[in-house]
C-alpha cells in the first residue's frame, strides 16, 4: 500500500459511494465492491468480475484491500481461538473467537493497547500506542471469518478443537482498548458490521463495551445504538476511582444518567454491566447491596466476571462461594445476573488478559512495573 492509495476495507458504503463519485462512477459500485470485499473475501480487484476491466485497473492503482496479517494463532483446550495480528506499522493486537453451541462470539480490539488505566487489566498494564483505523477494526472480523473457514480457507492452520459453531454470530468490542475513545473509526466499522451488503449483523448482536466515556455514549446512542456494556466493577466512586480511573472524570452518577438516556427510547433494551470479582476488594455483601441500590431503576443485565490473573496483577479472584453469594443477593433483588464462564484462560485469551506487542508511548508499562498496585 502506497501513501496515495486508500484502503477500501475500512470504508462503509456511504464513504465508498463518495469514493466512486469522485471517480465519476455511479453509487451502485459501492454496493458491488462492499459485497466483494466483505461477503466474498476479495482482496484482488481482478476477482470482481461484474466490474469493467478498465475500472478494475483504476482501482488497483488508487486503492487496495489490505488485511492485517496473522503473526501467531493459538487454540485453547475449550475451542477458544486467539490471533495475534500484525499491523502495517509493526504493532500487534489480539482478537479472540469464543465458540458455543448456539453462537460464536468474536472479541474485537479498537486500540493498540489502551488509553485508560484500569488497574486489573493486562492490556492497560501494557500502555497505549494509538487508535486502530476502521480497516484494522473490521479487518479482524474479515480475517476471523476466513480463518474459521466461512470463506473456504483456514490460513492459521489450527485444528477446530472443541468448536461446535464456527460461524460468527456476535461481535463484541471488548478486546484491547476503549472503543469510545476511538469513536469515529469505530462507527465506520460498526456500520459495516450491521450492513446487509457486508456482515448483516443485527444491532442486538453487536455489543460495545465502555469504561464510561459519557459524551461518546450519548453520541453512540444517536448515530449507531448497538448493544451497550458498561465496565462498572465498583458500586461507589471511592472504589471505582481506584479501579477505573476514568471515573474521576465521569463519576458514577454522571455515567448512570448517560445510561438512562441510552435506553430512554428503547424500553425493551437492557444495558449489560460488567463487574470483575476481586477478592477482598469489591466482592462483599455490602458491595452487592450498594450495586443493587445503584442499578435498581435501570433495565440491566449484570455479568459477574471471575478475575483472570496475569503476571504481576496484584489481585486475586474472589472465592467461588463469595461470587455465588454476590449473585444470589442480586438475583434476590430481581436483577438478571450471570457469572461469566472463563474461556481461553490457558492461552491468555480470557477477559482482561489480552496483550498485544507494541511500543508503549505512555511509559505506563514501565511505571506499573516499578509501582504495582497494592
Amino acid at each position: 500500500m502506497t501513501p496515495n492509495q486508500v484502503n477500501l476495507l475500512g470504508m462503509d458504503r456511504q464513504l465508498m459511494a463518495g469514493f466512486f463519485s469522485d471517480l465519476g462512477e455511479k453509487s451502485f459500485r459501492a454496493d458491488q465492491v462492499t459485497k466483494w470485499i466483505h461477503q466474498q473475501g476479495a482482496t484482488s480487484f481482478e476477482m470482481m468480475t461484474n466490474i469493467s476491466r478498465d475500472l478494475r485497473k483504476r482501482l488497483s492503482t488508487l486503492s487496495v484491500v489490505d488485511i492485517p496479517g496473522i503473526a501467531n494463532a493459538r487454540c485453547s483446550a475449550d475451542g477458544t481461538r486467539k490471533w495475534l495480528l500484525r499491523l502495517e506499522d509493526g504493532n500487534c493486537i489480539e482478537t479472540v473467537f469464543i465458540p458455543e453451541s448456539a453462537r460464536g462470539t468474536l472479541c474485537v480490539s479498537s486500540q493498540v493497547g489502551c488509553a485508560l488505566n484500569c488497574t486489573f487489566c493486562a492490556t492497560a498494564r501494557q500502555g497505549y500506542n494509538r487508535n486502530l483505523t476502521s480497516s484494522e477494526i473490521v479487518g479482524q472480523l474479515w480475517l476471523a471469518n476466513r480463518a474459521l473457514g466461512s470463506l473456504g480457507a483456514d490460513p492459521d492452520g489450527l485444528p477446530g478443537v472443541g468448536i461446535t459453531n464456527a460461524d460468527i454470530t456476535n461481535v463484541v468490542l471488548m478486546g484491547m482498548g476503549e472503543p469510545l475513545l476511538n469513536l469515529d473509526q469505530v462507527l465506520v466499522a460498526l456500520r459495516l458490521m450491521l450492513d446487509d451488503f457486508a456482515y448483516g449483523l443485527s444491532r442486538r448482536r453487536v455489543t460495545l463495551s465502555t469504561a464510561g466515556i459519557v459524551p461518546a455514549i450519548d453520541r453512540l446512542r444517536v448515530e449507531c445504538p448497538v448493544s451497550l456494556a458498561v465496565s462498572l466493577h465498583a458500586p461507589n466512586d471511592e472504589l471505582r476511582d481506584r479501579l477505573v480511573p476514568v471515573n474521576k472524570k465521569y463519576p458514577i452518577r454522571t455515567l448512570m444518567e448517560a445510561c438512562r438516556r441510552y435506553v430512554a427510547d428503547a424500553p425493551r433494551t437492557r444495558i449489560t454491566f460488567e463487574y470483575v470479582m476481586l477478592a477482598g476488594v469489591n466482592d462483599s455483601p455490602q458491595h452487592a447491596r450498594e450495586l443493587i441500590a445503584l442499578l435498581q431503576s435501570l433495565p440491566v443485565k449484570i455479568n459477574l466476571i471471575p478475575f483472570n490473573g496475569f503476571a504481576g496483577a496484584g489481585y486475586e479472584c474472589s472465592l467461588p462461594r463469595d461470587i455465588a453469594r454476590f449473585q444470589e443477593l442480586l438475583i434476590g433483588a430481581g436483577m438478571m445476573t450471570m457469572v461469566r464462564k472463563t474461556r481461553g484462560d490457558d492461552i491468555d485469551a480470557a477477559c482482561g488478559q489480552l496483550a498485544g506487542q507494541f511500543i508503549d508511548r505512555t511509559n505506563r508499562s514501565r511505571k506499573m512495573r516499578a509501582h504495582p498496585p497494592a
